[in-house]
């Protein structure tokens, strides 16, 4: 196994010029870790296990331990789960699919379909990165349909355990971006502003010198991460899960809202800026408007609200069972 020493050492280089003068605002430097854990040569070929997949990795496995754990508690629901635990690897299995392929197929619809319509051996080339949340939101709720179709399962309430189970990825998903350096933050002079590698994190106009940009994907971990996972988890505790819709509600909403709020920092993606247009606002003006983040985002706040009223409105299942 080999480190990958030609981006650590570039990393290495930032770092080393990195330091702030006195009389400079403070700055924090990019942490010397590289996106590739390891790699190996096989056949002729580098193969490297990256933080990014990695971070897929242990957030499709703890999500599916939490659902395992919720479908054995048959008190939580005040009757019978919607399904058995053996149930919960077959489900895993169509979830990866309904991530891997809508992720990929809503970057390329909803960021950048000109270029891969003019390049469509491109989509399928997933190593070199670009997958979106919303679209992958959207695979995991056509898996899931078909899933629950196929089985007899009643979707709103497997829904609730998806929800409770997400945010964890989620979070690990974001810190994975941080460490590879990727989806920073609009330029900041605040004390927490980090300095990222390579030339567009750098190209900042009208910053003299070095450019430190918001940490914009440790603010999306601390909120649709670990505060939506706690909100979710207490939720589960109170009972929650004996009005069907309600975690899920909870979850869209909490979601769309952290998006919304985070885009407010978080540098929009290249395509979308323009001279005239530096914030890369698709709607509204150059100055006020919002993004395609926030775009997508605010259908997930309004339905979550949907689902969060009709739940609050229902009766909540009699538990039926001892704890």
């Amino acid at each position: 196994m080999a480190f990958p020493q030609r981006l650590f050492n570039r990393l290495t280089a930032d770092a080393d010029r990195l330091a702030c003068p006195e009389d400079e605002e403070p700055m924090i430097p990019f942490p010397q870790i590289s996106p590739e854990i390891f790699t190996i040569q096989l056949f002729g070929m580098e193969l490297a296990l990256r933080w990014y997949a990695l971070a897929y990795l242990v957030g499709l496995l703890i999500g599916w331990w939490i659902v395992t754990a919720l479908m054995r508690r048959p008190a939580l629901w005040g009757d019978a789960p919607p399904m058995r635990p053996q149930q919960v690897e077959e489900l895993l299995t169509w979830i990866i699919l309904g991530v891997v392929l809508g992720g990929r197929l809503g970057f390329v619809l909803f960021y950048e379909p000109a270029y891969y319509l003019a390049n469509p051996s491109q989509i399928p080339v997933l190593w070199k990165g670009g997958m979106s949340f919303h679209g992958g939101f959207l695979g995991v709720v056509l898996a899931s349909w078909w899933f629950c179709r196929r089985h007899g399962i009643n979707l709103l309430r497997l829904s609730d355990a998806l929800a409770v189970a997400t945010p964890i990825g989620l979070g690990l998903g974001r810190i994975a971006n941080f460490i590879n350096a990727e989806l920073w933050g609009r330029p900041t002079d605040a004390p927490w502003g980090v300095i990222f590698p390579g030339v567009a994190a750098q190209d900042c106009p009208g910053v003299e010198g070095l450019c430190a940009r918001h940490p914009s994907q440790l603010y999306e971990a601390g909120l649709e991460g670990v505060l939506l996972a706690l909100v979710l988890f207490a939720l589960v505790r109170a009972g929650g899960l004996r009005r069907p819709g309600q975690a899920l509600g909870i979850f869209l909403m909490g979601y769309g809202l952290s998006r919304f709020v985070v885009e407010f920092f978080r540098q929009a993606d290249a395509q979308f800026i323009t001279p005239d247009n530096p914030l890369g606002h698709v709607l509204g003006g150059p100055v006020w408007g919002i993004t395609m983040g926030q775009l997508l985002s605010l259908p997930m706040v309004l339905v979550g609200l949907v689902f969060l009223i009709r739940a609050r409105r229902r009766p909540a299942v009699a538990s039926q069972i001892a704890a």
